[in-house]
């Protein structure tokens, strides 16, 4: 297997990530990075990010649970962030993501976790939470969705699959930004930037689209309608936080309010000002509606 590990210095003097490093090491070599915040001992609040960004973009929510009493978790799936990322293409699959993330939960041992999920967080997270439920305690979905194929995909989807996939130019950075609503910084560009070093680290970010179900014979589909059924028995508290500026995922929130038992009479919500990178838009006022209904 032909791996890329980030530099460090890549990392050195980030915009509001001052986090110390951990990693994992999984069964088939790779290592898996994560932020790590606030006791081991509390329950763990698990931060799952998406296409094409890593852990930086929880960095405004991760220090608010930790104050909490909470254990803040934020990995980089592997191919992103300080994550190894493997450079053949064919190593990239749904279920190979589902698999790496769910090593990486049963080697910490998490339980009692409070899933926190968007983007392709959303896809693996709540894959997850429906085939190992006994570890999972609630569930919030930011902008995201549980795809099986059976709807045709938005146009702006097709189109931004095919420029993963074709085009020359895939800047990081100005992605993120083109979902957020709010000006990112330079230096904060820069940051998304950081893990892909050169053009082959980008290889997993390039992958990402082209694996989500996009038909009903996708090799993909029938775990997630599996997680489907699954989702229509959750009793468990589940909550959606949506931005109201995401053409991606609108709508999503709805479907999953009316799937799932526990989101019934939940406070869900819409921040009308966020984007896609909710996390990114409004990353505080996110947090402490999360905070305020874990509180309930």
């Amino acid at each position: 297997m032909k791996v890329f590990r980030t530099p460090e210095a890549r990392f050195a003097d980030l915009p509001g990530y001052p986090f110390k490093p951990h990693y994992q090491l999984l069964d088939d070599g790779l290592r898996m990075h994560y932020v790590d915040e606030g006791s081991a001992a509390a329950p763990p609040v698990l931060m799952l990010h998406g296409e094409p960004s890593w852990s930086y973009l929880y960095r405004k929510m991760i220090p608010l649970f930790a104050q909490a009493g909470y254990r803040a978790l934020a990995p980089d799936l592997v191919g992103f962030g300080k994550s190894d990322k493997p450079l053949e293409p064919e190593l990239f699959s749904y279920q190979a993501h589902v698999e790496w993330l769910t090593q990486w939960i049963v080697k910490l041992d998490l339980r009692d976790i409070t899933l926190v999920c968007q983007d392709w967080g959303a896809l693996l997270g709540l894959r997850i939470a429906m085939e190992q439920p006994e570890r999972f305690a609630r569930v919030v979905v930011a902008n995201g969705f549980l795809p099986t194929g059976d709807r045709a995909p938005p146009a702006a989807f097709k189109l931004w699959r095919g420029f993963a996939q074709h085009s020359p130019w895939f800047p990081i950075g100005r992605i993120v930004a083109a979902g957020c609503s709010s000006k990112l910084p330079p230096a904060v560009l820069a940051a998304y930037d950081a893990p892909f070093a050169t053009t082959a680290s980008k290889t997993a970010a390039r992958c990402f689209p082209a694996l989500v179900p996009t038909t009903p014979s996708d090799p993909a589909t029938p775990a997630n309608r599996r997680a489907w059924e699954a989702l229509g028995q959750w009793q468990k508290p589940f909550l959606t936080v949506f931005g109201g500026r995401d053409a991606i995922s609108r709508g999503a929130d709805r479907v999953l309010q009316k799937q799932v038992p526990g989101a019934q009479g939940q406070p869900h919500e819409t921040i009308a000002a966020a984007g896609h990178f909710i996390q990114e838009d409004a990353g505080e006022e996110l947090a402490g509606k999360i905070l305020g209904w874990m509180r309930r």
